[in-house]
């Protein structure tokens, strides 16, 4: 009789066991699914569970502190965001005024008789003052980039222009674009800055028009991005493919670089110390762009020779 009752005992503590365990579980799988869902949305709700456990209430409490701190961080870092976006906007006209006037007081100037020497200090100034306003450019261009608003959906795709005001070129819809075309148009853009490096570009294309959906007014900002930073750096070679998968190589002789300054080609503000003008945004904004469209854009570094590819898939003709 004894051993019936204990045996009888045993069964009843290892029927609550089971039941605590299946009631854990069923918590458990519900915490997760609720972190995921609030990490995967921008919602302002908490985590809530059915279960009654002391001891998984309390978790999922503590679990809600953070995402209530996550939350807070999270909307630190979008409104400073979105101010630092406002400065920029808001001091590009103090830049630009003065940079405008520099500029015409230097036309003025070069009609006026001058010596050798203050021809030689014209230049520097004029040389100067290109660099800046390229680099002021470069800045608003990175800054701004990204775009202001993003459909889930992807079907809209809204730009700020360095003033501040939507980019109507940017800003129009993604349209089936012919790579063969754009990258044609972006060579023979760049034909006098790579003939006055000495630099006979070498021209593959597929005979086939590539097709992509992709923003035409990005994708000629990507290939002269990239075109200026084969200027830069091409010891007088370049080489262009494209081929019917959608994939876009520059190569050149660099021997000037090595693996890991191409490592941090792609760094916003990341210049190559004998770098010719180099702002250190080209490349980090052709990233960006290439990305946001669907694409990929990666650089290699091989026997002196620098590589970067640009990668437009298939699907992204239905990435917009």
């Amino acid at each position: 009789m004894r051993f019936e009752i204990i045996c009888g005992v045993l069964i009843v503590i290892l029927l609550i066991l089971i039941w605590k365990i299946v009631v854990m579980r069923r918590a458990v799988k519900e915490i997760r699914e609720g972190i995921t869902q609030k990490l995967e949305t921008e919602t302002n709700t908490l985590l809530t569970i059915d279960s009654r456990d002391r001891q998984m209430r309390a978790l999922a409490d503590v679990i809600n502190a953070d995402l209530r701190r996550l939350r807070v961080q999270r909307q630190k870092y979008e409104q400073g965001n979105l101010t630092l976006k406002e400065n920029i906007t808001n001091i590009s006209h103090d830049i630009r005024t003065p940079l405008t006037a520099i500029c015409g007081y230097l036309e003025l100037l070069e009609e006026e008789e001058k010596s050798e020497k203050a021809l030689r200090y014209l230049a520097v100034v004029k040389e100067r003052t290109e660099t800046l306003k390229r680099l002021t450019e470069e800045l608003f261009a990175y800054a701004t980039a990204v775009p202001a608003e993003y459909a889930e959906n992807g079907m809209e795709m809204t730009w700020l222009s360095c003033d501040g005001r939507r980019d109507k070129e940017l800003d129009k819809e993604y349209e089936d674009v012919v790579l063969n075309e754009v990258l044609e148009e972006s060579i023979s853009a760049y034909y006098g800055a790579l003939k006055t490096r000495g630099i006979t570009p070498q021209i593959t294309m597929s005979e086939t028009k590539v097709i992509r959906r992709v923003n035409p007014a990005a994708l000629s900002r990507i290939f002269a991005n990239i075109l200026g930073n084969a200027v830069k750096y091409s010891a007088g070679d370049l080489q262009i493919c494209l081929s019917e998968s959608g994939q876009i190589t520059f190569s050149n002789h660099a021997p000037s670089l090595d693996e890991i300054q191409v490592g941090r080609l792609f760094d916003k503000f990341y210049t190559v110390e004998n770098a010719v003008q180099s702002t250190g945004l080209g490349l980090a904004i052709a990233r960006l762009l290439t990305e946001q469209m669907g694409g990929r854009i990666t650089a290699q570094y091989a026997e002196e020779i620098l590589t970067i590819t640009v990668l437009f898939p298939e699907e992204a003709r239905t990435h917009q």
